[in-house]
């Protein structure tokens, strides 16, 4: 049974009728530009074909209840009780609930009716995996609140309140990348953002090359604290940085040129930090070039140095990341590989030769096991479009 099928009849036997609408939200996977967003970078996602779905119907309930298959959990929630993160019957929202409850928050700051309503969710993509399972599901249920509610959003502002929800409700201080390519994915297309001004563009996925992501099933041993000291240090590199370049708001903003001859002037670590983040903003600017010229080996290469750049200069890789990516790198038909996410576990992401992927996939699984003793999940997987209603 497929998880429209399954949702669905979870639905029909909870609520006792056949959901209104049934809406599909992508995970993402990141190609290049990593740890970049927060520091007004360019980054080069793509929507996955591995979602959230979620089957709802409007209820006349003064609260929604929301069942969450992957859990075997249900919650309650209203306006009311939203602002304190509790329950209709004023037990604290479970984990999973704040995000969908955090989305309709954000929608309720911007003055927008949110209505009730009945759901049942599940998810294809992993959590804690890198590929941005969180923001499926925001994308999900605010795409489901506008289709109540007959209020109609852009995909990049639905973006921006995801991440709202996520920043000052959920409490994780993420940058706009993954809520940015599940709702504006385009099927077959790579997704270019600008952090700092939300322009983007989509840039062509080759038709011979297939995204293929290998979770290692570590997962993320990132802590925010972790996460926050790379912040802070990107932020520190700024402040030092001005002195001899006043102009400068972000590491966004200082060439490879200008950082080599100023980096003597940081300290160490200060200043492996803030090499990638200005080498990794460079190529994905790059990028875009050797896209479109169907240059995908050197485009591979980048994907090889940036990996290198976030093991030994930002420091967020892990042992089985490393093996998965040296594995990857030596098989027949990988033009890149590298670690995809935060770091510290979850996922790489491979740019393979189609005709090479399904070999190239049981490959590295084997020799991923071997190496490790770990059964690694891998997925061929090619762009999507973003958040949309399928019924």
């Amino acid at each position: 049974m497929n998880l429209i099928d399954r949702i669905t009849a979870i639905y029909q036997k909870t609520f006792g009728y056949v959901p209104a609408h049934i809406i599909r939200a992508p995970g993402r996977v990141n190609l290049l530009g990593e740890h970049v967003d927060y520091n007004d970078g360019f980054v080069l996602p793509a929507a996955i074909d591995r979602a959230t779905y979620v089957a709802f119907s409007p209820t006349d309930a003064p609260h929604s209840m929301l069942v969450a298959v992957d859990f075997d959990q249900q919650a309650t929630f209203s306006s009311d009780s939203i602002p304190t993160k509790v329950q209709a019957d004023s037990l604290p929202l479970p984990e999973w609930g704040l995000y969908p409850a955090g989305v309709m928050w954000a929608l309720m700051e911007e003055g927008l009716p949110v209505l009730s309503m009945n759901a049942v969710f599940a998810s294809e993509v992993p959590r804690g995996s890198g590929l941005s399972s969180s923001a499926s599901v925001e994308m999900a249920f605010l795409l489901a609140w506008q289709t109540l509610g007959g209020w109609t959003l852009p995909p990049m502002q639905r973006a921006l309140l995801g991440q709202k929800a996520e920043n000052r409700y959920v409490g994780v201080n993420c940058g706009i990348m993954d809520q940015f390519a599940s709702a504006c994915g385009v099927e077959d297309r790579l997704l270019l953002l600008d952090c700092r001004s939300l322009a983007w563009k989509t840039v062509p996925l080759p038709e011979h090359v297939a995204i293929v992501i290998a979770d290692t099933t570590v997962r993320r041993k990132l802590t925010s604290g972790e996460y926050n000291k790379r912040r802070a240090a990107c932020e520190e590199a700024v402040r030092l940085l001005q002195q001899d370049l006043p102009h400068i708001q972000a590491l966004r903003d200082v060439s490879v040129e200008e950082f080599n001859r100023l980096a003597g002037k940081l300290p160490a670590e200060i200043e492996r930090r803030a090499r990638h983040v200005v080498e990794e903003i460079e190529r994905a600017k790059q990028a875009e070039a050797l896209l479109e010229a169907g240059d995908v080996r050197n485009f591979g290469r980048l994907m090889n140095e940036c990996h290198v750049s976030l093991r030994d200069l930002y420091e967020v890789s892990c042992l089985e990341l490393d093996v998965m990516v040296d594995i990857a790198q030596s098989l027949e038909g990988c033009y890149g590989a590298r670690l995809t996410g935060a770091g510290f576990g979850g996922c790489t992401v491979n740019l393979v030769a189609r005709d090479c992927a399904d070999a190239f996939a049981r490959r590295l699984a084997d020799d991923f096991h071997s190496r490790t003793g770990l059964q690694p999940p891998i997925y061929i997987t090619f762009p999507s479009n973003g958040a949309e209603l399928i019924k």
